[in-house]
């Protein structure tokens, strides 16, 4: 069921954001200690403001009462993926170029399986990053195993 609710609430978001100057960043719909929860993450290139959070919970609850396909009480969340987001493609890591990020790797690179730095280039699908030291790292997108933005 969750897996119903997810894709139908995708479609009518990824319909619905575009018009607002929005992006869908991610659908959950669990079980959590208090019952279940639909949460959504919007995303925007100049940022998510409480007003746009508010705008697409209002829009997606009347959306969800009328099309009522959801069988259990539920909280709904809206909010933004965060400053530490997760980056999760090779347009990610253009979009932020220039930013501070974590990225882990599968296998370890020059010793290191953990990286931390400014995200330099993005060219095909070669990352460069900045290290600390000054010295710079490249690798590609499948080489890694989880990277977010860091502050």
């Amino acid at each position: 069921m969750s897996e119903l609710v997810v894709d139908k609430v995708r479609d009518f978001l990824e319909s619905l954001l575009p018009t607002m100057g929005l992006e869908l960043f991610d659908v959950e719909f669990r079980r959590e200690g208090h019952g279940w929860v639909l949460r959504v993450f919007i995303d925007c290139e100049s940022g998510v403001s409480l007003d746009h959070c508010s705008d697409v919970s209002r829009e997606l609850g009347r959306y969800l009462d009328v099309e009522d396909f959801i069988e259990n009480a539920y909280h709904l969340e809206v909010s933004s993926p965060g400053l530490e987001r997760p980056l999760r493609s090779v347009q990610d890591f253009i979009r932020f170029c220039g930013k501070s990020a974590k990225v882990k790797l599968h296998d370890a690179l020059d010793g290191r399986k953990t990286l931390e730095g400014i995200i330099e280039a993005v060219e095909d699908d070669k990352i460069s990053l900045k290290l600390a030291d000054g010295s710079s790292v490249q690798f590609t997108f499948e080489m890694i195993n989880k990277a977010r933005l860091t502050i």
